[in-house]
């Protein structure tokens, strides 16, 4: 069992069955996922992307700005992290919302000794706002967050079984590879499970990636226990 860990879930997946906004039988779903991880002994921060409201790199342009358009990104993200928060605590889930972007009055600003002492009480912490820089996505916050909190593990949520050597979607011949190393994952452009920046930070550092979907039921509590699941980059 990991002590510490830190998940990654995309916007996209906290959509569900919609095609813009928050489907609350996902959170809902994810929030009794999540419980299990905490009611096993494992501490758990979570950072929610924001492409299913604003994608920066595809806002930019037509007058606005691609710091503009980053930051109405790291928003969509916050927007999410303050839904996940309401749906987990009405789950009984003790849950903190902390943010790098500065927004008192919706959100606790995001330092490290917070989170920590949120982390060591057993809460759940959703950090939203990315890590309030342009450029940077919410996969690139969700490994440097999970640097700066000492977690084991980056769990990256996707919405399959975990990394294949070309798109399942499109061949049904795609392979699933369980295990790759930072170098394959990089080079490999048919590989677009996590950006590139996010997992040239998790090799310099040394930290392992699990790509799992945490849509099939026991799967994050699975992998926090150290069991095998998904894909494993090391």
């Amino acid at each position: 069992m990991y002590k510490r860990v830190l998940l990654k879930i995309s916007g996209e997946q906290l959509s569900g069955k919609h095609e813009f906004g928050v489907d609350p039988e996902v959170g809902h779903y994810l929030a009794k996922e999540c419980k299990k991880v905490i009611e096993a002994g494992c501490q758990l921060a979570i950072v929610v992307g924001g492409g299913n409201m604003v994608r920066g790199a595809e806002v930019a342009g037509n007058g606005i700005k691609r710091v503009t358009a980053d930051q109405m990104g790291m928003l969509s993200g916050l927007i999410n992290s303050m839904a996940l928060t309401d749906i987990f605590e009405s789950e009984q889930l003790e849950t903190r919302c902390l943010s790098n972007i500065y927004v008192e009055q919706v959100a606790e600003s995001y330092t490290y000794r917070l989170a920590d002492k949120h982390l060591e009480r057993g809460r759940v912490v959703v950090v939203g706002g990315g890590i309030a820089r342009p450029y940077f996505t919410h996969d690139t916050a969700a490994v440097s967050i999970a640097l700066e909190l000492g977690c084991e593990v980056v769990l990256k949520a996707t919405k399959v079984s975990g990394v294949y050597n070309k798109d399942p979607a499109k061949y049904p011949d795609a392979k699933k590879m369980d295990k790759l190393t930072y170098q394959e994952a990089v080079a490999n452009n048919d590989i677009k499970v996590m950006d590139k920046a996010a997992l040239g930070l998790a090799m310099e550092q040394g930290m392992p990636v699990i790509v799992l979907n945490p849509m099939q039921s026991d799967t994050i509590l699975r992998a926090a226990q150290g069991q095998p699941v998904g894909s494993y980059i090391s």
